[in-house]
């Protein structure tokens, strides 16, 4: 596959840009038993509310027609009882459908979480993660509504509008459709509106993302932000981004308050032509003064369900401009899978890239290794050196395939990567950095990282290995002290340290060393390196070297230069030959 072909794979998928109601509902399907319970109470809440007009018809015909007291009375006392009723449902219905709503925001954020954990590391190249972070927060949450609280709402609107029109064409159908009149303007402009706001809601939705990335920049780099003493300049860019964000949600305001107001506009006036028409059919006898109030009151009552329901109209654009945007990853194949393939009973360590090109997928026309060669034997060390940018960690990454080649292949032990499981792969693979990633937990659970089934005796025997055990064992907590965020709480040296022990514990066949001296201090840096030479020991190792003390235990030296292999051999073979390792030697030794 061409290195175009693989940065189109990257590229998010377009899904259909309307996001339907049904869409909605497929991902509320596994809360069908409380939903539908709901839905329940919804109906009963809903004939509660249209029998408050008859009651009310009743009351006037029988006060000022019959003067019965005692069937006011009573018609008092049954709509209480109704409105008792009413008021039950209303609240089982509220929670049912809140419930339901929150257990599938929660699957929803789960499963996201998912596609985003199964994407190829190519993707993470070309994505933010403000904006990744933003749609597993504020766009699920958005999302929330259109499964919980707008279905709900907008069912008993339309339940309300359904039958107080039943009860309105059995009351007089002659006046019903007068006042229908102006629904179907009303309907008109609610569709045309409502492809307008979902496109604002988008866009207010991706302005927004663009505001938490950077966010999530400053917040995550604010040692930076204050060694440069860049705080204004973070609160001007935010500022920004903000002021962006509030234009285009303006914008979607503006839209969504002119339907709504011609909306409630037109729904009045359908108000006064009944208030109009219907008292000319009382003058003329057609109607009685308590079916003209009860018509009234069906009216208003159906009047206010239409403007709940524009309203929800255009509440469901804006939850489908955030769907849109959560379901084109959740719908997004990875290029790369995550699981599947062959896993071999045994590893050797046979390690060979065999005429491998190399261009990483955000920037597929500049070239990082051209038609690259080399085998690593089974217990070797190796070491790449060369200059910046030459490629060093890109072998690295294409061993525990992080990426693939764009031609050529990797194999291990005769086997392309490829055909073998990639969890398995990266399992016989262990990793340590220049500057280990840290998770924001206990020590003993970063180290459990590289084998949580591991027992506490295997993670401080791993931990005296690293030679960290001392340093843990100092701390009030022990191995239960949390590091803080990406390790903050250690320095570099123990944090090296912790990573070497969660590698020593993963016990793999392979292993990469990325410079995992080059920051330290002479002392820390003699610690970490004895812990190397233990975790080395039998391994296959392939070292990403700078520093020349790293280099000169290496079985094999390999010099890059412009992506490929321009000298090879040991130490002191290289350096006895003019060449780039000698002047790269020659360079530390002046600069020392």
């Amino acid at each position: 596959m061409s290195a175009p072909e693989k940065q189109k794979n990257l590229d998010t998928p377009k899904i259909a840009k309307t996001v339907t109601l049904r869409r909605l509902l497929q991902l509320a399907r596994p809360e069908a038993l409380p939903l539908g319970v709901g839905t329940f109470f919804l109906l009963i809440g809903s004939a509660a509310s249209l029998a408050y007009p008859q009651g009310v018809a009743y009351i006037v015909d029988e006060a000022l027609g019959k003067h019965d007291l005692e069937k006011i009375n009573h018609a008092a006392l049954v709509m209480l009882g109704v409105f008792l009723v009413q008021g039950v449902a209303i609240a089982a219905r509220f929670i049912l459908f809140a419930n339901a709503g929150q257990r599938a925001v929660a699957r929803l954020r789960n499963q996201l979480f998912e596609q985003l954990m199964a994407q190829e590391v190519g993707f993470f190249d070309g994505q933010k993660t403000g904006d990744l972070t933003s749609r597993l927060s504020s766009d699920c949450s958005t999302v929330e509504g259109g499964v919980s609280s707008n279905i709900s709402f907008g069912l008993r609107s339309l339940v309300t509008v359904l039958g107080g029109l039943a009860v309105l064409f059995i009351t007089s159908p002659k006046l019903t459709l007068m006042m229908l009149s102006v629904a179907p303007p009303v309907a008109i402009g609610a569709f045309a509106y409502g492809r307008k706001v979902r496109k604002m809601a988008r866009d207010a939705q991706d302005a927004l993302a663009k505001s938490n990335e950077v966010a999530e920049e400053s917040i995550s780099g604010i040692r930076t932000v204050r060694s440069f003493a860049g705080e204004e300049r973070e609160k001007v860019r935010f500022g920004k981004a903000i002021s962006e964000a509030l234009a285009v949600s303006k914008k979607r305001i503006r839209a969504s308050a002119t339907f709504m107001g011609a909306a409630s506009t037109a729904g009045y006036v359908a108000a006064v032509v009944v208030f109009w028409f219907g008292g000319r059919m009382v003058i003329e006898g057609q109607l009685s003064q308590g079916d003209l109030i009860q018509f009234l009151m069906n009216t208003m009552q159906v009047a206010f369900s239409l403007g709940a329901l524009s309203e929800l109209w255009v509440d469901f654009n804006r939850v489908g401009g955030a769907a849109e945007r959560v379901f084109e990853l959740l719908e997004r194949k990875p290029a790369m899978p995550s699981k599947g393939g062959t896993m071999p009973e045994r590893v050797d360590g046979w390690v060979e890239w065999q005429h491998v090109d190399f261009a990483y997928p955000t920037r597929p026309e500049v070239p990082v290794l051209r038609d690259f060669n080399l085998t690593l034997a089974p217990g070797e060390v190796v070491a790449l050196v060369g200059p910046s940018g030459g490629g060093k960690s890109t072998i690295a990454s294409l061993l525990y395939r992080l990426y693939d080649p764009s031609q050529g292949h990797v194999s291990l032990d005769g086997k392309p990567l490829a055909s073998l499981d990639p969890n398995w792969l990266r399992r016989q693979i262990g990793v340590v950095a220049q500057e280990p990633l840290l998770f924001s937990t206990s020590i003993a659970e970063n180290i459990l990282y590289g084998r949580p089934e591991a027992t506490q005796a295997e993670v401080e025997n791993a931990a005296k290995l690293a030679n960290a055990h001392s340093f843990i064992s100092a701390f009030p907590e022990g191995y239960k002290t949390l590091v803080g965020e990406r390790g903050i709480q250690l320095s570099g040296g123990q944090k090296q340290r912790v990573a070497i022990a969660r590698a020593i514990l993963k016990n793999p066949r392979l292993l990469i060393l990325d410079e995992a001296t080059s920051a330290l201090d002479a002392e820390s840096e003699h610690l970490v390196r004895e812990a190397l030479e233990r975790l080395m020991k039998g391994r296959t190792t392939l070292v990403i070297a700078h520093r020349l003390s790293t280099v000169k235990g290496a079985d094999r030296v390999v010099v890059l230069d412009a992506g490929g292999v321009a000298q090879m051999g040991t130490h002191s073979a290289l350096v006895a030959e003019e060449g780039i390792y000698r002047r790269l030697v020659e360079k530390q030794f002046a600069q020392a």
